[in-house]
């Protein structure tokens, strides 16, 4: 690898017959330190390189790369919210400035706007930014807020004077928002133009699309991403000229190789299921996804549509907990476990003593598990039983009929309070209160062998209980059904899921649904 490439320059590739590199190729990989790091340089593209292109019949300033970036480092971890929540969160509060006669109610439009502006999908990422599609949400939103706060105020103070002057507050601060918006949008504008805020982005295809993706996004840099190359399946050539840095199977060392943060889907040449397969391992499923929709009237999540230039485009649902969510999750789960641990201590201590008369010492059971990512940890349990030896625990599929388990032992399986103690794996973080059930080494490796969604599961915690389990999934029951619902899990994932699983596992314990 020769270290007098220049990384800054755009590369132009050549056609090539089939299976060897192109030229866009060759640059980009060599413009990539040992390190896995772009060398960043400020030497223009060289004449040969641009002839070709221009051979090819492209603008080799419309689709060429950017082989590095030196601010994308800087700004990778910069999302929407960061810019606009503050700016509304300083809008709602303005009137406790004026007077603080109706503090308590500012505050709780305060905090219910930003809960609606969030589920509304206000503080996601936008490719096209404009105050003016984003206005009737903002308004709708607004005036939905300030109603249920206003029926509450009514309620609780049966005075007009009181209402009025709370409205008058509300009706200021709904106006700050929506002149904060207009000026957070510029300002958000004006940063990628000027290329202190952008993405380092790949585009997934090489068709049609691709191009005329891979030409927008390079001229025009108010769309917030730097097109760093394509990658497609190797059966697809590709439109000569268009920069392929790599195939398909490659993405996930790419994405980490040029620092890569969001991947733009548009005409993959391999099927769905293959796609989704490689997008959801670890260092790609990190990435922020997006896609151009194959079916008329697609429309974004936020309500509203967005685009590149004429081309519409959709935000892919995280397919892992990170951000927002993982915090929100996170902090529910030590709420609950907390609360839980006290409230159910009681219960804890008589199958403590239970479980001490009915083997005597050693009451707690401790057995390695696979956790988020593959990490493993000792899950705790009430100790139904007394394995052989340590080959037994780890790959005995099932005790369920096993007749060294005891009235007690099985009367606590079946009802679930076994696994009580593993409240304090959530405290610790190794687990979470709804995910994916956390299996043993063996059965891992053995399951993602046979079964090639299963190992997708472990994008997230795992849980105390889960979808496939309150689904019936327990005990001795097909692996890829359990796959199948654990990652439906994920792609679904809301806090009002959590506690549909956790109402559900409640009933199930009382009916004695357990294995």
């Amino acid at each position: 690898m020769s270290s007098q490439s220049a990384a800054g320059q755009p590369a132009a590739p050549a056609a090539r017959a089939a299976g060897e590199p192109t030229e866009a190729v060759v640059e980009v990989r060599e413009a990539v330190g040992t390190d896995g790091r772009a060398i960043p340089s400020a030497r223009p593209a060289s004449k040969p390189l641009a002839t070709a292109a221009a051979r090819a019949g492209l603008d080799t300033t419309a689709v060429l790369p950017y082989a590095s970036s030196r601010t994308s480092g800087r700004t990778r971890k910069l999302r929407a919210w960061m810019m606009t929540a503050p700016v509304d969160v300083v809008a709602l509060l303005v009137p406790l400035l004026l007077t603080q006669d109706y503090w308590r109610g500012t505050l709780v439009n305060a905090g219910l706007t930003v809960a609606i502006f969030a589920t509304g999908g206000l503080y996601g990422a936008r490719r096209h930014i404009s105050i003016l599609d984003e206005l009737p949400s903002l308004c709708v939103r607004l005036l939905a807020s300030a109603a249920v706060v206003a029926i509450i105020a009514a309620e609780r103070h049966y005075s007009v004077a009181y209402v009025g002057g709370f409205m008058r507050g509300v009706a200021l601060s709904a106006g700050l928002v929506i002149v904060g918006r207009v000026f957070s949008r510029k300002l958000t504008i004006v940063a990628r133009k000027r290329r202190w805020v952008e993405h380092n982005a790949i585009v997934i295809g090489s068709g049609p699309v691709a191009v005329e993706l891979a030409r927008l996004l390079r001229r025009y840099p108010q769309y917030g991403l730097r097109f760093v190359g394509c990658v497609d399946a190797p059966s697809r050539e590709g439109v000569p000229g268009l920069p392929l840095i790599g195939t398909l199977d490659e993405l996930e060392k790419l994405t980490t190789m040029l620092e890569c943060d969001v991947l733009v889907i548009a005409d993959p040449a391999c099927p769905e299921p293959a796609l989704m397969e490689l997008l959801l391992r670890p260092a790609s499923s990190r990435c922020d996804l997006w896609a151009v929709p194959r079916l008329w009237g697609s429309r974004s999540h936020g309500g509203y549509p967005d685009h590149v230039g004429a081309i519409p485009i959709v935000k892919i649902g995280d397919t892992t907990f990170s951000g927002p969510r993982w915090a929100t999750k996170r902090a529910s789960d030590v709420l609950f476990a907390a609360v839980a641990l006290v409230v159910l201590s009681p219960v804890l201590l008589l199958c403590a003593i239970a479980t001490f008369v009915d083997g005597g010492r050693g009451i707690f059971f401790y057995q390695e598990r696979i956790g988020r990512y593959g990490k493993p940890f000792n899950v705790i349990k009430f100790r139904s039983m007394r394995p052989v030896n340590e080959q037994e625990s780890q790959t005995n599929w099932s005790i369920a009929h096993d007749k060294r388990v005891g009235p007690i032992g099985r009367f606590m399986r079946r009802t679930s309070l076994d696994e009580l103690p593993q409240l304090w794996n959530i405290l610790r973080g190794d687990m979470s209160i709804v995910g994916p059930r956390p299996e043993r080494p063996y059965f891992v490796e053995k399951f993602s062998a046979e079964y090639p969604n299963y190992a997708m599961r472990h994008r997230v915690p795992v849980g105390l209980t889960g979808l496939a389990q309150v689904s019936g999934l327990r005990g001795d029951t097909p692996i890829s059904d359990r796959a199948r619902f654990d990652n439906y899990y994920v792609e679904n994932w809301s806090l009002w899921l959590d506690a549909k699983i956790v109402l559900r596992t409640v009933a199930e314990v009382f009916r004695g649904g357990g294995r």
